[in-house]
């Protein structure tokens, strides 16, 4: 929607650096946090917010304590409160595993909830490798998608395995990611043919049962393959099947179809339940020429 207020959060230093990444792409239109104790993350980016944990400035963080994490950032409330005053979706980019990620972004996630803020946080679980991490992960995981809309599990496996594959460096890159936040951001700031806003993402994520988010780009003539890609996306879980609710925005160029839109849209919402509520927008974007891109909010999925 036109003036949709809109926060990128980055916490601890691999949420700092995604955070910082992805903002680029959109800084018109949306504000920015870094929440870290390691003040080397807040110089990732020139424009952002800054929130600093504790009082020292080290390496350790907050030490792989949760609850450190947790409560550095809820003695910091009055800071974000005035922060978040006026945010109507927060876009959580976090690394689980550590005191920071697990603990602070929690407890940030909490204070949007409290403010009425939509939250949507994407969460890097720790490589299979790193057992001790993983623990930690796995404990605070919960509590997170407690305080979250929706919880975007994106597995590092998967992500590293991608990267390798296009021969690069997943530290370094995280397209992805970008991707997948300049999707949010466009779906609800800019005008389109078939106009989304807040109310149609709080009415899909409002349902019972778990959530996901689905980001995908690519030839408009070839809409299996868009799925695919889709369903490719280095996310820990990736089932669909059944939900009862979804959010989909279809962007493409000027010499996008309603037979593209229609094809997309099918594709998309055939594996949902047959009753589900969907929520079409779309949108024309020059810059896009013969592609598409998709982002899908997909809810309502019954929890295992």
């Amino acid at each position: 929607m036109e003036g949709a207020q809109i926060l990128i959060a980055g916490v601890g230093g691999l949420g700092c650096s995604w955070a910082s990444k992805a903002h680029l792409r959109v800084n018109a239109d949306v504000d920015l946090v870094l929440i870290d104790a390691d003040e080397s993350s807040f110089e990732l980016s020139k424009q952002a917010h800054v929130i600093k944990l504790g009082a020292e400035s080290n390496a350790n963080g907050c030490a792989g304590l949760p609850p450190l994490g947790e409560q550095r950032m809820r003695n910091l409330s009055k800071a974000s409160m005035m922060l978040l005053k006026e945010v109507e979706l927060v876009i959580l980019l976090l690394g689980l595993g550590g005191g920071t990620g697990t603990g602070a972004g929690m407890e940030f996630a909490r204070q949007a909830k409290r403010s009425g803020s939509v939250v949507i946080t994407l969460a890097a679980e720790p490589f299979e490798s790193q057992k001790a991490r993983r623990e930690i992960a796995n404990e605070g995981l919960l509590e997170l998608e407690r305080m979250s809309d929706i919880c975007v599990r994106l597995s590092l496996d998967r992500l590293a395995w991608q990267a390798r594959e296009r021969g690069s460096d997943w530290t370094m890159g995280a397209l992805w990611v970008e991707e997948f936040v300049e999707g949010l951001v466009r779906t609800l700031m800019k005008m389109g043919l078939i106009n989304l806003d807040m109310m149609d993402l709080k009415a899909i994520v409002s349902k019972d049962g778990k959530s996901t988010l689905l980001v995908a780009q690519g030839d408009a003539n070839e809409p299996d393959l868009l799925f695919e890609n889709a369903m490719r996306a280095p996310l820990a879980e990736i089932d669909i099947f059944g939900a009862t609710g979804c959010l989909l925005q279809i962007e493409g160029g000027l010499g996008m179809t309603v037979s593209q839109v229609s094809q997309v849209a099918d594709i998309f919402t055939s594996r949902l339940d047959q009753n589900a509520q969907v929520i079409l927008g779309a949108r024309i974007s020059e810059d896009l020429h013969t592609t598409l891109r998709v982002v899908a909010v997909v809810s309502g999925k019954e929890t295992d």
